[in-house]
């Protein structure tokens, strides 16, 4: 979700296969964040330390660090950058947003390395952006202040290959994020009363201070507002939390009721949710977006919401509820395999409806899929390699629909034991990882002896 302008296109290639084995046995990536949020000067201090542990044969000769803010001008102030000791970092190459570390030593497997970050964030208002410049979740509003991807972050490392990481494009997501451990502070200042702090997880305050703990996440969100109305339910020791704008009850009730039925099915078909809460924030703008333990949705389908089922409040809820899944407990190259989470999270809409609302489902396959008569190959990047005219609406016929479309056959084929059982040790096999779709299919072929090859011809590139 950044501005098109800083996106050049790279030539798209397949996601590496991730060595399986001893990272999953060493510590994660651990970031520790102090900050202090001036909500009416739109200005965040932060004090951050981030703690790497190699987890590859090779030895490591750098570090490559991602600072997402500096995709926005005149928005992140870097005050200091030294490594465990004290000692400043020297030698950083910068490539647009991304920081390569020249490490004094190369870090061998198992060994770990520290920095401290000191820097503030000078928060935009996307209101302000050019014409045409997609929805962005990070800054603020009259209404919220959005701090996503707000705190530089190592990018993910793939044994044998690297680091994997990729420059935005107008649509779709291009971060790679490694399950990390995250232990936030907050404390906000304000003239305004009432503040509401919607988070990845939930706080313990400390006086002025909040404080949150978050393990095994990709990423660690906040949404604060004098605005919330705020609506909360339990279930299954996961405290859900609605956080709603003004005129929005009903809508935020409607939100936060289908989420807890999401999250209460999605959890028997895949496995358990990993952590005690999760926050539904209404956006205020144009688009969804999910990180850990926190998700936004569009108040446009707020305000189109009528008290049905059959509608894209309901629809998306189920969606971005998937999410927390597919993109946060099974990781995927989000931007050169998309298909990996949206696909599969388009297709566990139909799920929900199958489940929670089934007088709705005809509706969901005819206005949700049917009407724009996806094509295109399902594998296709977030860079427009097939050089469409329309390439926002390509991307999605082909890596959402198509991809759902895609899934639906794959059931049909197979069958619905084979199917599902499939999913749940795809989930459980590639959880806290970063998979590309070798694994998907290498997993599903243990499920089935059912000839792939017309399918998979059908609907990917890949394979023709």
């Amino acid at each position: 979700t950044l501005p098109a302008a800083a996106a050049p296109t790279p030539s798209p290639q397949a996601s590496p296969t991730p060595s399986p084995t001893l990272a999953a046995e060493l510590p994660r990536p651990q970031y520790t964040l102090a900050a202090s949020l001036d909500y009416d000067q739109h200005l965040l201090s932060v004090q951050e330390t981030i703690t790497y542990t190699h987890p590859a044969q090779e030895a490591l000769p750098d570090l490559l660090l991602v600072v997402e803010p500096l995709n926005y001008a005149g928005v992140f102030t870097l005050q200091a950058l030294t490594w465990e000791d004290g000692q400043p970092v020297a030698g950083i190459a910068w490539e647009g947003s991304r920081g390569r570390i020249p490490l004094p030593i190369p870090l061998a497997q198992g060994q770990s390395v520290t920095l401290h970050v000191a820097y503030t964030l000078n928060l935009p208002n996307p209101a302000t952006f050019p014409p045409g410049t997609r929805p962005v979740p990070f800054g603020y509003s009259e209404r919220q202040t959005n701090l996503v991807d707000w705190y530089p972050y190592l990018a993910a490392y793939v044994p044998g290959v690297g680091w994997l990481a990729h420059p935005p494009s107008y649509y779709g997501e291009h971060q790679v994020y490694e399950a990390s451990d995250f232990s936030v502070s907050l404390q906000v200042v304000s003239a305004r009363p009432g503040l509401v702090v919607a988070a990845s997880a939930p706080a313990e305050e400390n006086g002025a201070e909040r404080r949150y703990s978050l393990t095994g996440a990709r990423a660690f969100a906040f949404s604060v507002s004098d605005q919330y109305q705020v609506f909360t339910q339990e279930v299954a020791g996961v405290v859900v939390t609605s956080y709603a704008l003004p005129l929005h009850a009903a809508a935020g009730q409607r939100a936060l009721e289908v989420t807890v039925a999401a999250l209460a099915l999605y959890s028997e078909l895949w496995g358990s949710y990993p952590f005690h809460s999760l926050s539904v924030v209404e956006a205020d703008f144009l688009d969804g977006m999910e990180y850990s333990g926190l998700y936004f949705l569009s108040n446009g389908f707020y305000n189109l919401y009528a008290g049905s089922s059959a509608d894209y409040l309901t629809a998306i809820a189920a969606h971005e509820t998937a999410h927390q899944w597919w993109y946060g407990m099974v990781g995927s190259d989000q931007a050169l395999e998309p298909w990996l989470d949206e696909a599969l999270c388009t297709y566990s809409e139909r799920i929900y409806y199958e489940n929670e609302a089934p007088e709705a489902l005809d509706w969901w396959w005819e206005a949700r899929v049917r009407y724009y008569q996806p094509s295109g190959w399902v594998d296709t990047t977030i860079y427009n390699p097939e050089g469409s005219s329309t390439p926002y609406t390509s991307y999605r016929d082909a890596a959402y629909l198509n991809g759902a479309l895609f899934l639906e056959e794959l059931r049909t084929l197979i069958g619905d034991e084979a199917f599902f059982t499939f999913l749940k040790a795809y989930a459980a096999q590639s959880n806290l990882h970063i998979v590309p779709a070798s694994q998907f299919f290498g997993i599903l072929k243990t499920f089935t002896s059912q000839d792939l090859s017309p399918l998979l011809i059908k609907y990917f590139k890949g394979f023709n």
